[in-house]
């Protein structure tokens, strides 16, 4: 084994003399003691990235001197080509404890949890209706002329005279298309119109009107006093017939008031008729109530298979 070699002297201190050198020899090594034994070899936590560990310890220098007794090494110099952590490059990552399979389970559970959550959202869109795609309209149309495009025939042996300037108006909008209807009922001799009949179509575009129809027509009678509410079958997908009569029999005061209200999908249709009675009033033979009621449902059937695409 060869001798390392020695520490070279310190600046501090003068050199010593040739002679000095030759009368003292430097005294032979012991037999009783053993050679120093090499230090322990150095290991590192194995890691998927070419770059050292912040944690590893620093590699040898071949050319650092050692430790002598008595005396301090001075840390190695840091290396200025070497790569150090937080330039870009991530830190090492720990190896998966259950082996190689596990990092490409957790890939997959991923993904099929995004798909899911995917297929969810796009599931709530739908019924929500913010696709807008998704209204309900039957095939319904919104007329620009609901006047002309209505049917009222059955009121017509009552009143058959036609009103000559209707009012009529219609609004087309993506969330709302509505046509609306108001005319004079006379009776033949009449002068003024001795009843009104209106129409309004609705057809709702974003939302489901079924909520806000069904609180507003089958609670109408706790809204507003005296009023009577009849659900009505076979005409859309619910109705519901609104009665009032505070004529008490008479031709001469109160009135008489009906509608028909109806929701067929995300449409929404509206038969309404009144009559009000004065001394002044020429009609002395008003029709009842149930003459009216039936012919709103006749009517109201009619229309709306009428403005049907």
């Amino acid at each position: 084994m060869s001798t390392p070699p020695q520490q070279p002297p310190s600046s501090s201190e003068p050199p010593p003399s040739s002679s000095a050198a030759q009368q003292s020899p430097p005294p032979p090594p012991q037999p009783d003691q053993p050679p120093a034994a090499p230090p322990p070899p150095q290991h590192t936590q194995p890691t998927a990235y070419p770059y050292p560990s912040p944690q590893s310890p620093p590699a040898q220098n071949p050319y650092a001197q050692p430790t002598t007794a008595g005396q301090s090494v001075p840390p190695p110099e840091a290396n200025p080509y070497a790569v150090q952590p937080g330039y870009g490059y991530p830190p090492p990552a720990a190896p998966p404890a259950t082996g190689g399979n596990a990092a490409g389970r957790a890939v997959l559970w991923a993904l099929v949890g995004a798909v899911v959550a995917s297929a969810a959202w796009a599931g709530g869109l739908l019924l929500t209706g913010a696709f807008g795609s998704s209204a309900d309209l039957r095939g319904y149309r919104a007329p620009a002329n609901l006047c002309s495009s209505a049917d009222y025939s059955s009121f017509k042996d009552e009143y058959p005279v036609d009103d000559s300037s209707p009012t009529k108006n219609v609004m087309k909008d993506p969330a709302l298309d509505q046509s609306y209807c108001s005319l004079s009922l006379k009776k033949t001799g009449s002068s003024y119109g001795d009843a009104y009949l209106s129409l309004e179509m609705d057809l709702h575009r974003k939302t489901d009107p079924a909520p806000e129809f069904t609180a507003t027509w089958k609670n109408y009678g706790d809204s507003h006093s005296d009023y009577d509410v009849t659900p009505v079958q076979g005409i859309g997908d619910e109705a519901y017939l609104v009665t009032q009569d505070t004529s008490n029999g008479s031709t001469t005061s109160g009135s008489r008031y009906a509608t028909l209200a109806v929701r067929d999908g995300w449409m929404t249709f509206t038969m309404y008729y009144s009559a009000y009675f004065s001394s002044y009033d020429s009609d002395t033979d008003p029709p009842t109530l149930d003459d009216v009621t039936g012919w709103l449902k006749t009517d109201t059937k009619s229309t709306l298979e009428q403005l049907k695409d």
